[in-house]
């Protein structure tokens, strides 16, 4: 098979939710691909990501009926929005705080991330991940971000952050 049967797209969709509507159903129904086994095989793979914007990306393969989804991690802020139970961030982080996270949460969700944070240590990636924290407007175990970066930097996380 060539590669100009393959067609590829990507998508925003909501975790857990994808429908047949747009912007999947226009983009398969052509193909004669089953709609449904699509929807269903990428609100199995999004599940874990309910009610979070997930980018995916899905390769069609018309001539032999065949798809593949690629699921991608959702934005960094809006995984830590999902862990302090938040619904958007703060207009002004530096003054207004929409929420706490614990640092358990923020290391959840530096995994979660793992793969796509261009950082040489799991540790660099945490105070990466600590620095969203900042900018949308998060504690973190009820303190400033940037001293949750200080104290990882004088080695006081180091039985908590390992990889």
């Amino acid at each position: 098979m060539s590669d100009e049967s393959v067609i590829e797209f990507t998508a925003q969709v909501t975790g857990g939710q994808a429908s047949g509507g747009p912007p999947i159903g226009p983009m398969v129904g052509p193909t004669g691909i089953n709609i449904k086994d699509v929807v269903d095989k990428i609100n199995d793979m999004t599940s874990e990501f309910k009610g979070l914007t997930v980018p995916i990306r899905i390769k069609l393969l018309p001539a032999t009926k065949t798809f593949d989804i690629i699921v991608e991690t959702p934005s960094t802020s809006s995984l830590l929005l999902k862990e302090a139970g938040a619904e958007k961030g703060s207009g002004a982080a530096g003054t207004d705080l929409i929420g706490d996270v614990s640092l358990d949460q923020v290391i959840k969700v530096s995994r979660m991330k793992k793969d796509i944070l261009m950082a040489k240590t799991f540790k660099t990636m945490v105070k990466t991940i600590l620095g969203t924290c900042l900018s949308i407007g998060l504690t973190v175990e009820g303190q400033n971000p940037k001293d949750i970066q200080k104290m990882i930097d004088n080695g006081e996380f180091d039985d908590k952050i390992k990889e």
